[in-house]
């Protein structure tokens, strides 16, 4: 299978595994997640699936939700209440003890948020994610505060990071998130500690929030080339 047929065949997948009617559903951002959002839609205009409330992670999320006619909510909205059922994402990066890396997309602030207020978390990737050790290859974003950039940077190299602000595509300067802040990427020479960097990286003053994912153990969707979709609980 193509890579992009193999996304469709993970997101669709944790749907079928997953999602039942009358969830209040967290709905991820990315290149695989998208495909989540689209059979959920497809499952409501077939009548399948009903009564399902979602809550958007970014933009990207929202307006193919829209497009599909998936019922949107916030957390804070009455008819969620501040926690969620499930939430499906897609992730950069995934270890064995299912660590994620997120935030490619830029969407990791909300992506968060929606993933721990959720009773149960999947994430859904093509087999290209897993890796043994996070941060090696794929740069962890941290959100940051635009007028703490610099002081933030100065820190995290003490840390043995390598540090990058995130340059803008078909836009001059950097990325500015959903939230008006600026994204950080790091990597690491050496193996690190994710769950507590998670903790460390957010106590620097200017940072709102990083791209480790490590409080929740997410079932783990894998789809192979082979055609094959692994499940790891």
């Amino acid at each position: 299978m193509d890579q992009q047929s193999i996304k469709e065949m993970t997101g669709k997948g944790a749907v079928e595994a997953l999602v039942k009617s009358g969830m209040k559903l967290g709905l991820g951002t990315g290149s695989t997640a998208i495909h989540a959002v689209r059979h959920i839609g497809a499952l409501l205009q077939a009548g399948t699936l009903q009564g399902i409330r979602a809550v958007p992670t970014s933009y990207q999320t929202l307006i193919e939700s829209e497009r599909w006619g998936i019922p949107l909510f916030t957390l804070n909205s009455q008819e969620i209440g501040g926690t969620l059922d499930l939430t499906i994402d897609g992730a950069d990066e995934v270890d064995r003890r299912h660590y994620c890396i997120k935030g490619g997309g830029g969407a990791l602030l909300l992506e968060k948020i929606i993933a721990y207020a959720s009773a149960s978390y999947a994430i859904v990737v093509d087999e290209t994610k897993q890796v043994e050790n996070l941060g090696l290859q794929f740069p962890v974003p941290l959100e940051v505060i635009p007028e703490g950039r610099l002081p933030v940077m100065k820190t995290l190299e003490t840390l043995g990071a390598v540090v990058q602000l995130r340059e803008a595509v078909r836009k001059a300067g950097p990325v500015i998130t959903e939230h008006g802040n600026v994204l950080v990427d790091i990597r690491f020479k050496h193996p690190v500690d994710p769950a507590a960097l998670e903790t460390e990286l957010n106590q620097i003053p200017g940072v709102v929030e990083n791209g480790f994912f490590t409080r929740l153990r997410p079932r783990v969707f894998i789809g192979r080339a082979d055609g094959t979709l692994d499940i790891r609980e």
